[in-house]
Parts: C-alpha cells; structure tokens; sequence
C-alpha cells in the first residue's frame, strides 16, 4: 500500500490518526496507511515527534513509502500521531524562504539557485555565479523581506508536468507534479513543508558567503532563527563594547585603533629584541676564552621554535668580531644556524649545504650566514660534531 502523504496537502497538520500497515521484526520501524511526517528529501530534514507515544528518531523516503524510525517498538495497530510543530514550522520558514530568496537573486541578479542545504542552525543555497559583491548581497536581501512584508499567499496546487508552466526550474520528473507558488513571484516543483503566506516567513537574514567549484554559497536565517541569530550577535556586540568602554557602532573604528596600535607596538617589541641580542652577541665573545687556535666558538641550543631574526642578530653581533663562529642548533623541528666572522675565510653557506648533502639534507646561506634543516635529531646532532671542528 502506497503511504497517504498528508503533509502534502496540509502543512499546519499536527496531530492525526493512521493504521500501522507494516513493521519490522523488532517493532522499530513501521509504515502508515497515512502519513503527515515529512521524510528527508530535496535538502529538508525529516519531521520528529511520536507514534503512540514513542518518539520517531528519523522519517525515510522509500518512494512509494515512508518509514518511520522508532526510538522504541510500536505494537499499536491503529496509533494517534504527533508532529513537533516547533520543528516543523522552523522547516516551513526556512524552505518557504529559501524559494523566495532563490527568486530574488534570479531576478536581480541572474543568479538561478543549483542546490539548497536546510541545517539545523543554518541554511544554505548555491547559486550559479561566479562572485556576489556585498552591496548585491545587501539588495537582495532588503528585497526579500520587502516581499515577504508584503504576505503574498504561498499555495499548493497539483499538475501535469507537459502542461506546466512558469516554473523557476525545469521539471526533474515526469507526471504529476506538486507546485509550490508564491503570488507573483515564483513557482517551483517541490515537495517540501510551506507556509501559507510570506509574511509567515518572518526576518530573513543573510549571512556569510564562500565561493564553491565556481559558485557562491549564501547562508541564510529566516524567523525565529534570524531573531535568535540578531539577539545573539548583539549581545557579542555589547560585551564586546562593554570591554572596550565605547557603543556598539564604534567598534569598528577603536578596534581598528587598537589594532594598529599593537602592530607598532609589537613591532617595537620586536625591533627592541633583536637590538638585545645584539648586545648579548657583543657580551658572548667578551666572556668567550679563545681556542688554542685563536677561534672563539658560540654554540646556542635550543629544544624548540625557529630560526628567526633575534636568533640571526645574536650569531651576527657575536662573528662582527674577528676570529668568531656561532652554531644554533634547535632540535625540534631540527635546524642549525651557522655564523662564521669574515676574517676567518671560510664561506658559512657553502659549507653548510656540502655538509648537509651528507644527511641528506638542504640549507645554504651567504658567506657570513647560513641556515638549514634535517630529518632527524640524530642527523643534527652528529651535523654538529662536524661543525666543532670548523675553524
């Protein structure tokens, strides 16, 4: 027996009765001789609610029927059903909106709609354009709330898909098809749960935008979760303005204030750092005791980080004097710096990258100044025993 779709028919229909026709073994999944649960299809959730008091976890499409997922069994024959009308009417919003947005950007902006995603926070559609500039963004919004402020009807009519006409989309299927129009603006072949009237829609608030194998997808809010969505990124807004001892609107441009302010300072920070280890470079070859060959060799550890410009200030202060080489080693990830004072002769990049080459490794530098990275700690380390004897 084909199951009786109600929900086709009647939207706002929440509370009903149906015969169970079919079961499974273990009493959890049952068919209806009728049925207003709305089953997952065309980018909608399913319905939940109950079955003779048992929760439905999930509504399945199965063509000609519809399974309904139990959260325990049903041994009822004939069983009083509910709809989550909270749910339900959020779906109704949401899907009602999304054909007028879909008919907005294609009057605006030539944007026809390739796919549409309801979620249980967002929402989305994909529209077939390469790019949307925010003021295009802006104007169709201000044009959908427009329209929807206007509570144009929202109506369900059946008919012949050779004899159809002024569809938004061609038809997908053959046969009768359901039709989903709203006054003056769009028809569409769907299947989905619909309000009576846009005004039913309520806000309809669009969000971020991403481009997607040459489209952009567009996430959308409409009623309850537009104004759930607004009071909750006011009230960011204010903490974040509270923290800040302005209004909300004056973020942007303090926070703009205080964004370039760090920068100098964190710059300064950085500048002033690199100066220290300059001076601490100076200070190492002071207290460094010359080797029997007259060198004087620094050689800095470290268990983790990079090879950066304080670190590259430090090895430079410490070879400006003569008869001077400076070795950074840090071990995770492996990396040696190499410092070398030009009296000495010898050229820090080419003898790095020859000694590397012997662990397999790359690197190279100037003649005062090089740099490179290994596999292994095991490499590094036997890397410096090589470099111990430089000089």
């Amino acid at each position: 027996m084909t199951t009786n779709r109600l929900y086709q028919h009647d939207s706002y229909l929440t509370e009903f009765t149906a015969h169970i026709v079919k079961r499974s073994q273990d009493g959890r999944r049952i068919y209806l001789d009728r049925s207003a649960f709305y089953p997952t299809s065309g980018g909608q959730p399913h319905d939940t609610g109950e079955i003779a008091g048992a929760r439905v976890v999930d509504v399945i499409d199965e063509e000609h029927h519809i399974a309904h997922i139990m959260s325990e069994p049903v041994e009822a024959v004939e069983v009083t059903c509910r709809i989550d009308w909270p749910r339900r009417f959020d779906h109704m919003q949401q899907h009602s909106g999304q054909h007028l947005l879909s008919a907005v950007f294609l009057e605006l902006f030539s944007a026809p709609t390739v796919a549409f995603h309801l979620g249980e926070e967002i929402s989305t559609i994909e529209l077939e354009t390469p790019s949307l500039e925010p003021d295009q963004l802006e104007a169709a919004e201000r044009e959908a709330n427009r329209i929807a402020a206007q509570n144009r009807p929202v109506t369900i009519s059946f008919e012949d898909s050779s004899t159809v006409q002024g569809l938004r989309r061609p038809p997908e299927r053959s046969g009768t098809l359901r039709i989903v129009t709203i006054d003056g603006l769009d028809r569409s072949a769907c299947g989905g749960t619909h309000v009576r009237a846009t005004g039913e829609i309520g806000p309809i608030l669009l969000r971020r935008t991403e481009k997607i194998r040459g489209h952009v997808r567009v996430e959308f809010l409409c009623g309850l979760r537009a104004v759930a969505c607004a009071r909750k990124d006011f009230r960011l807004l204010a903490q974040a303005a509270a923290q800040l001892s302005c209004r909300p609107e004056q973020l942007p441009e303090l926070v703009a204030a205080q964004r370039e302010a760090l920068l100098a300072a964190d710059k300064r920070s950085r500048r002033l750092a690199v100066e220290l280890a300059a001076l601490k470079g100076r200070q190492a070859y002071a207290e460094a005791s010359p080797e029997p060959s007259g060198v004087r060799r620094l050689i800095e550890r470290r268990a983790g980080g990079s090879i950066d410009e304080e670190l590259r200030s430090l090895a430079l202060s410490f070879t400006e004097q003569p008869s001077a080489i400076f070795t950074a080693a840090i071990e995770n990830p492996p990396s040696v710096l190499l410092a070398v004072s030009a009296d000495l002769g010898i050229h820090a990049g080419e003898t790095l990258k020859k000694l590397l080459s012997r662990f397999g490794a790359r690197g190279g530098g100037n003649a005062r100044l090089a740099q490179g990275s290994l596999s292994d700690r095991a490499s590094l380390e036997s890397l410096l025993i090589e470099l111990e004897s430089l000089g």
